[in-house]
């Protein structure tokens, strides 16, 4: 058989930066991976526009967890728990994973898998020992990210997960997100109170926090004025944060700049609801996939039901 060519992996260990990974694949699209936090900083287009949102005021100084890319919850996600908001992975060195999973067959895939273990220090908050990987690939249009939690321990544990998904928008007001329509959420500016989406599609014009249950595993956050629909796939993750600080709360977070609520808006792969109850030995995965489509449509409304169903 032909082995399939991956493309080189570019560790880079620049003075008083943070470690970096950088992928890249032929049609010129580009991703940085930062060994702290296994946090996704960057996913370029082939036209090298930026399609993750990071703060303009990001501290990028451990032991901060960096505002904006795709961090990682585990294994709390914000204040669901007793733990520190969001846990602690975001806030911990990863490492190159030495022995991952083989890689399936792919054309010219760019890939890097990282793995995170608990220390003596994290069993004194939490104690359960794990292993936490992550794979992290770019191809074409897409960028793919495969979470696997192993349960270590003598005993079982439960957890919770969540992808942060800062994503880059042209202006929030111009924002729709399709896919979550009549579903429940806990609405976080409430008191985690249980209420139900009314309207066909979720737009933008305050602030935001929700966490919705039981979502389909396809949503589309449709960008009118950059005329591109961004499609999430998940697997494995079944609820849905959808956050924007709108004015005010950005003003009240020290490491976001007052203007950046505009250009930013979070929609979350995440398990919070139910967590994830793993024995002795075994192994949850979970799979991620956002990808782009171009929409050259001038009515002003992508049509969601085509998004949806995959149609291009």
């Amino acid at each position: 058989k032909r082995k399939q060519k991956q493309m080189p992996l570019n560790l880079f260990n620049e003075a008083d930066k943070l470690s970096r990974i950088i992928l890249t694949e032929p049609t010129g699209s580009s991703a940085e991976v930062l060994l702290y936090g296994g946090q996704v900083i960057s996913w370029k287009n082939e036209r090298q526009e930026e399609l993750l949102f990071m703060s303009s005021k990001a501290i990028w100084k451990p032991p901060k967890a960096l505002r904006g890319g795709i961090p990682v919850c585990f294994p709390q996600f914000g204040t669901f728990g007793l733990l520190e908001r969001h846990g602690f992975a975001r806030n911990r060195m990863w490492s190159l994973d030495s022995s991952p999973e083989p890689l399936p067959p792919a054309n010219s895939q760019s890939c890097v898998d990282l793995i995170l273990k608990s220390t003596e220090e994290d069993l004194k908050t939490w104690p359960c020992s794990f292993e936490l990987r992550l794979r992290i690939s770019l191809s074409a249009g897409k960028l793919t990210l495969i979470p696997r939690v192993r349960n270590t321990d003598t005993k079982s544990f439960s957890f919770m997960f969540a992808l942060r998904n800062y994503l880059s928008v042209s202006d929030i007001s111009e924002v729709r997100v399709e896919g979550l329509e009549t579903l429940d959420y806990f609405d976080n500016l409430m008191q985690k109170e249980r209420c139900t989406e009314q309207t066909d599609a979720i737009t933008f014009e305050s602030e935001i926090d929700r966490v919705y249950l039981s979502t389909p595993t396809k949503i589309a956050i449709i960008d009118h004025e950059k005329k591109r629909t961004l499609v999430l796939r998940k697997n494995g993750m079944p609820d849905s944060v959808v956050w924007n600080p709108w004015d005010k709360k950005a003003k009240a977070i020290p490491d976001l700049g007052d203007e950046d609520y505009k250009y930013m808006l979070c929609v979350d792969s995440a398990a919070i609801e139910t967590p994830i109850v793993l024995k002795s030995s075994e192994e949850w995965n979970g799979r991620q996939e956002l990808s782009i489509v171009s929409s050259s449509y001038c009515s002003g409304q992508l049509d969601p039901r085509q998004v949806l169903l995959g149609l291009r």
